[in-house]
C-alpha cells in the first residue's frame, strides 16, 4: 500500500524534493493545469469577441433591414386600405343616393296606384342594374307595393320578422345596411340565389289620399364589395383585408369559405373595437400588425392584416446575403487574430517551455526575451528558482530534523522504572540462590535492552517488536509469579515488514497494571497478543480479560493524557499513537475497546511496508519519494 500523504500540521512537507519543487512552482503554471496555455486564451478571447462583434452587427443590421421591411408592409397595407375605403365609400354613397333618388323622386312624388310611379320605379332600376340586384317597397303591414325587376313573392315570407325590415321600422330617421346574406323574397324559375347587402329606410308612401308609412329596400350586389376588397387581396402576397361591421359581423373575408368550415378564424371582434390606426397585436403564431380604417356613415371597417410571415419571407434573400457577408468577415478578423495571438504568446510560451524544462530536472537556464515586461518576468522567475531551491533545502532539513526531534522525544518517554525493578529482582533472586531464574531474566533482559538500542534506529523488523514484547512479558511474568497466562497468536507472514520499535510493550504493560496484574492466580487473567495482515495493511492486537475501562476513559485515552492514569507505563497509548502518526500518517494509529468487568482490547493499525534497509531508511528520513516499495507495488 502507497503511504499517504500527512494530514496534520507537522507532516505537511512533501514526499520528496521533486514533488516539493513542483508544488512550490505551481503557483506560475495554474493555467496549464486547467489545460489552456497563453496563446489558447488569447485566441479563445479575440475569437469571442470578434464573433461577438460581428454577430451582433449581423443582428442589428437584420433587425434593421426587418424593421424596414415591416413598416413598408404597413405602409403599403395603409395605402391599399385608403384607396379601397374611398371605393367602397363612394359605392355606399352611390347606394344611399339611389336610395334618395326613389324615395324624393318617386315614392314622394306619385301615388303608388299610378302608371308613371312604375314606370320611374322601373326606369331607376335599369339605370343602376349594374350595381342594385333589386328593389321592392313594402307598407306598413308587410305587404310587397312594388319590385324590380317585377317579380312575385315567395309564399310564406314574413318580411315583417326580417332584420332589415325590423331596423327600418323601429329607426325611421335613418337608412340601414345589412351584412351580406342571400336574397329568398322573391321567386325565381332559374332557382338562383344572389348574394346582397341590402340598405332599407322607413318612408312615407301616397296611396291615394291617405299617406301610409313604409319600407324601402335597397339590394345592393354584394360583388360591388367583393371585387373591390378581392383586387386588393389578390395584388397582396400575405397580408389580406376584410370588413367587418362595428359589431365585428364579418362582410367580406377572403377565406371566408374556410371560416364557415371551421378551418380558420378571424379575431375581427376584437378589431372592430379599435379605433382607426395600425396596432401590433400578439397571436398564438406570433405577432401580426393590423391597420384599420373605417367606412364612413355605415362604421363598418377594413382591416388589413400583415402577418409576421411577411416580414419573413421579405428578408429571406437578404437573410443569405448577411450571412454571407458575416461568415466572410469572421474568417478575415480570425485569421488576423491568429497573427496577432502569436507574436503576442511567442516569449510567453517560449518562457514557459523554460520553466516545464526546470520543472522536470533540468538546469534554471530561463527564457529571457520579447517585451520589457516579459523580460522582467524570465528575471524574476530564475532568481525566485533560485532562492526556491536554497529554501526547499532548508525546508527539508528542518522537517526531518523537528521529526527525528519529536520521535526522538516520545522515545525518551519510556520509563526506565521497570528496568529498576526488574534489576532488584534479579538481585534477590541471586541472594536467594534462584541462579536458574536469574540467569533467565538476565537473559531475557538482555534480549529486550539489544531490541530497545537497535543501534539507534527506530523502523524496526516486526519479528524484533515482538521479540521485544515476549521478553518484556516472560520478565513480568516471573516479577508477577505467573498469576496471568500470555499467549502469542503471530501470523509468520508479517514478520519481515516494518514497523516503529517499542509499540507493543506500552500497550503490555498497560494490561498488565490496568487488567490482569491485580487479579488473582485463581481469576484466569489472560494477556492475548494477534498480529495479521488484511489487505495492505497490518493489525497488531493486545488484548486482556482484566478490569476495562469505563466509556469516558475510552472516549479520552487518544485525544487526552491528563484523563487517564499517570501510573504504569507513563506514557501509555497516546505515546504509541502518536509515534505511529508521526511515522506513517494520521490514518493509521490505535484503536481502543473495553468495557467495565469484562476487559480491553487496543488494536495497532499500521501499513504494510516490507523490511529492507532502503525502505527502513526512507522511513527514518521520513522520505516518502520515488523508491518507496510497498506490499500494493509489490
Amino acid at each position: 500500500m502507497k503511504i499517504r500523504e500527512k494530514k496534520d500540521a507537522q507532516g505537511k512537507m512533501q514526499k520528496n524534493k521533486y514533488s516539493l519543487r513542483t508544488r512550490l512552482r505551481g503557483w506560475f503554471h495554474h493555467g496549464r493545469f486547467i489545460g489552456f496555455d497563453i496563446q489558447s486564451i488569447i485566441m479563445a478571447v479575440l475569437t469571442g469577441l470578434t464573433i461577438t462583434t460581428t454577430v451582433v452587427m449581423g443582428f442589428l443590421i437584420y433587425n434593421r433591414f426587418k424593421l424596414a421591411i415591416k413598416q413598408t408592409a404597413v405602409s403599403n397595407a395603409e395605402s391599399m386600405i385608403e384607396s379601397t375605403v374611398d371605393k367602397v365609400d363612394t359605392d355606399l354613397a352611390g347606394i344611399r343616393q339611389i336610395s334618395n333618388g326613389v324615395n324624393y323622386n318617386i315614392i314622394q312624388e306619385y301615388d303608388i296606384s299610378s302608371q308613371e310611379f312604375s314606370r320611374q320605379f322601373s326606369l331607376l332600376y335599369e339605370v343602376n342594374v349594374d350595381k342594385v340586384q333589386s328593389m321592392a317597397l313594402y307598407d306598413n303591414s308587410g305587404k310587397l307595393v312594388a319590385a324590380e325587376p317585377v317579380a312575385v313573392q315567395k309564399d310564406k315570407v314574413n318580411v315583417e320578422e326580417q332584420e332589415w325590415y325590423k331596423n327600418a321600422s323601429e329607426d325611421i330617421e335613418n337608412m340601414h345596411f345589412s351584412t351580406p346574406h342571400i336574397q329568398d323574397l322573391f321567386q325565381d324559375g332559374a332557382n338562383r340565389y344572389y348574394w346582397v347587402i341590402s340598405l332599407s329606410r322607413s318612408v312615407d308612401i301616397n296611396d291615394g289620399d291617405k299617406p301610409v308609412n313604409g319600407v324601402l329596400l335597397i339590394d345592393m350586389k354584394y360583388s360591388v364589395i367583393e371585387e373591390a376588397l378581392s383586387r386588393i387581396n389578390d395584388s397582396s402576397s400575405e397580408t389580406y383585408y376584410y370588413l367587418c361591421n362595428r359589431d365585428g359581423d364579418i362582410i367580406y373575408h377572403p377565406r371566408r369559405a374556410e371560416i364557415d368550415r371551421g378551418f380558420f378564424t378571424e379575431e375581427s371582434t376584437e378589431a372592430a373595437v379599435y379605433d382607426d390606426g395600425t396596432y401590433e397585436i400578439k397571436m398564438t403564431g406570433g405577432t401580426e400588425n393590423v391597420v384599420v380604417s373605417s367606412i364612413a356613415y355605415t362604421g363598418w371597417k377594413i382591416i388589413g392584416v400583415v402577418p409576421e410571415s411577411v416580414q419573413t419571407a421579405s428578408i429571406n434573400q437578404y437573410r443569405y446575403y448577411i450571412i454571407t457577408t458575416v461568415v466572410i468577415l469572421l474568417m478575415m478578423l480570425l485569421w488576423v487574430n491568429r497573427i496577432i495571438t502569436k507574436k503576442i504568446s511567442k516569449p510567453i510560451l517560449k518562457l514557459n517551455e523554460s520553466v516545464k524544462s526546470y520543472e522536470t530536472g533540468g538546469t534554471t537556464d530561463i527564457y529571457i526575451g520579447g517585451s520589457s515586461e516579459i523580460r522582467h518576468l524570465g528575471y524574476s522567475v530564475k532568481k525566485s528558482y533560485e532562492q526556491i531551491e536554497i529554501l526547499m533545502q532548508e525546508i527539508i532539513r528542518q522537517q526531518n530534523e523537528r521529526r527525528k526531534s519529536e520521535m526522538d522525544a516520545l522515545q525518551s518517554q519510556i520509563n526506565p522504572h521497570f528496568l529498576y525493578n526488574t534489576l532488584e529482582s534479579i538481585t534477590w533472586m541471586v541472594e536467594a540462590n534462584r541462579n536458574t531464574d536469574a540467569v533467565f531474566m538476565i537473559s531475557e533482559l538482555a534480549k529486550l535492552l539489544r531490541i530497545s538500542l537497535s543501534k539507534g534506529r527506530t523502523v524496526i523488523r516486526i519479528a524484533d517488536e515482538i521479540q521485544h514484547s515476549t521478553s518484556y512479558m516472560n520478565i513480568q511474568k516471573v516479577r508477577y509469579k505467573e498469576r496471568f497466562a500470555t499467549e502469542f497468536i503471530i501470523d509468520e507472514e508479517i514478520n519481515d515488514y516494518c514497523t516503529v520499535k517499542l509499540i507493543v510493550q506500552p500497550i503490555l504493560e498497560n494490561a498488565i497494571y490496568y487488567g490482569v496484574g491485580n487479579m488473582d492466580e485463581d481469576d484466569g487473567g489472560k494477556i492475548t497478543v494477534r498480529g495479521e495482515k488484511k489487505g495492505n495493511d497490518i493489525y497488531i492486537s493486545v488484548e486482556d480479560n482484566g478490569m476495562g475501562m469505563s466509556e469516558d476513559v475510552v472516549r479520552n485515552i487518544l485525544v487526552d493524557n491528563n484523563k487517564v492514569p499517570k501510573h504504569g507505563s507513563g506514557v501509555g497509548v497516546i505515546n504509541v499513537h502518536s509515534r505511529i502518526k508521526l511515522m506513517f500518517g494520521s490514518e493509521y494509529g490505535l484503536k481502543v475497546y473495553s468495557e467495565p468487568d469484562e476487559g480491553t482490547k487496543v488494536v495497532i493499525h499500521i501499513p504494510a511496508i516490507p523490511y529492507t534497509e532502503e525502505n527502513r531508511e526512507r522511513l527514518e528520513r521520513q522520505d516518502f519519494g520515488r523508491g518507496m516499495v510497498t506490499d500494493e507495488e509489490e
